[in-house]
């Protein structure tokens, strides 16, 4: 077999590397899909959209072993749950404008 010229080693070099990239864009693809439907089995309902970007941002940002370590301590240090703040804004009473609450009850 001839010797490839350099011209020819690098094309074959860059069709290597563009199949390459065509498979890890798959495989990537696979593997998202695969996490994705891990997340149907979870109660995610419980948390806004908002929030759920941010607390699933955020793990992989900092990685996984870190944000697991950094949940776990504050469950040791006995932080109470709290529902979410979008659920929360939901159920809040806001008085009526004007200074005047209504609801107070008047002592004489």
């Amino acid at each position: 077999m001839p010797k490839m010229t350099e011209r020819e080693r690098l094309a074959k070099i860059e069709a290597d590397q563009h199949n390459l990239a065509r498979e890890a864009e798959t495989v990537r693809r696979s593997l998202r899909a695969h996490y994705g439907k891990l997340v149907t089995e979870l109660p995610v309902e419980r948390l806004s959209e908002r929030e759920f970007r941010d607390v699933i941002g955020q793990a992989i940002r900092v990685g996984g072993s870190a944000a697991i370590s950094a949940l776990k301590g504050l469950t040791a240090q006995g932080v109470q749950v709290e529902p979410s703040a979008g659920a929360a804004r939901k159920r809040a009473v806001v008085p009526p404008a004007g200074g005047d609450d209504a609801a107070k009850a008047v002592h004489p």
